[in-house]
């Protein structure tokens, strides 16, 4: 059973948090579908110290996620060690996550996310600054190196767990490779095999014999799904119950995939209003009508929506026309 300091999760499938994405509409919608642990889209360390108003908009959680981690990025010790203190005191997240694994130049020219990778020394004393100040577990979420020149995983890994951290999340790509190539599974098991704090896997978990793959072939405590599950809530439970019982379930119907989609918009129109909503939603919406057949030509038409009315009608009846043209196909 996978467990982080005194937190126990009642399975090993983790939701990764993905930028832009990991909010708490979409991290609700997931827990449900039995996600043992769900983790929120990182926040900045300086957008919390502050109190900068979207990026405290970004630290609400509903008690119906939690078991739920709690992402901070930053790349100076004083700005990190306040949010991590915020975090701790005035959010109910039950996990405080640190960012190591962010690719993306306009957070590593910061020093921040992948930037880390470069520097044990750094890690060790980062984490320990926070872990000396936080009663929640801290945890971190690195890439297994800078280049392919540069993989200290194992030295990272290891100073996260002498600095007091109580967990490792793995993805197992550099940060050069961003998210081209394959996952490198090899170097997740030598990373479970090094330290005694629990590991969790991440890279190219497509689908539940991935997860169970992984689980098997490096030893890892928990296996962290991230882009499998956009749109796709039941990667998440079919994973689970695949774990569990042997069984692979079959894909959701058209018509479950939709209104878990209006779902996932209704929430989402809660959390921010109906506006920046419907934008948001258009991302989504494409993700859950992938694999139906003739997605593309509503997809442009989802684009276009600017109300709850117009994306909801939209979907309806795309639905109702997909499922009975594959009724007609099945019939011939």
């Amino acid at each position: 059973m996978l467990k982080i300091g005194d937190i126990e999760m009642k399975n090993p499938v983790v939701l990764a948090p993905m930028a832009g994405v990991c909010n708490s509409a979409f991290r609700l919608t997931v827990k449900e579908f039995g996600a043992g642990l769900v983790c929120a889209e990182m926040v900045s360390d300086k957008g919390i110290v502050f109190k900068n108003e979207k990026t405290m908009d970004m630290l609400f959680i509903d008690e119906r996620e939690k078991p739920l981690s709690l992402q901070i990025f930053g790349g100076e010790k004083k700005t990190l060690v306040e949010a991590a203190q915020f975090v701790d005191k005035n959010s109910n997240a039950d996990i405080i996550d640190i960012n190591m694994g962010c690719p993306v130049p306009k957070i590593t020219k910061c020093d921040a996310g992948a930037k880390w990778l470069l520097d044990p020394d750094k890690i060790y004393e980062m984490v320990s600054a926070v872990v000396d100040v936080v009663d929640k577990p801290v945890t971190v979420k690195m890439r297994m190196g800078w280049d392919a020149d540069h993989i200290y995983a194992v030295r990272n890994a290891q100073a996260v767990e002498r600095a007091g951290g109580k967990a490792v999340s793995l993805h197992g790509r550099t940060r050069v490779q961003m998210y081209e190539g394959t996952a490198n599974w090899d170097i997740i098991r030598e990373v479970k095999q090094s330290v005694a704090i629990p590991v969790i896997g991440n890279g190219d978990v497509k689908t539940p014999q991935d997860a169970k793959r992984m689980l098997e072939k490096t030893g890892v405590d928990g296996v962290m799904i991230g882009r499998a599950a956009l749109g796709n809530p039941w990667m998440i439970y079919r994973t689970v119950q695949y774990l569990e019982t042997g069984k692979l379930l079959g894909d959701p119907s058209i018509h479950e995939k939709i209104d878990v989609c209006i779902l996932h918009l209704d929430r989402l129109i809660a959390l921010k209003n109906e506006d920046i909503a419907v934008r948001e939603m258009r991302k989504h919406a494409a993700w859950y009508l992938k694999g139906i057949r003739g997605n593309a030509r509503v997809r442009n038409a989802i684009n276009e929506c600017s109300t709850r009315e117009e994306l909801v009608g939209l979907l309806t009846n795309y639905a109702d026309e997909a499922a009975e043209e594959e009724k007609q196909v099945s019939v011939g």
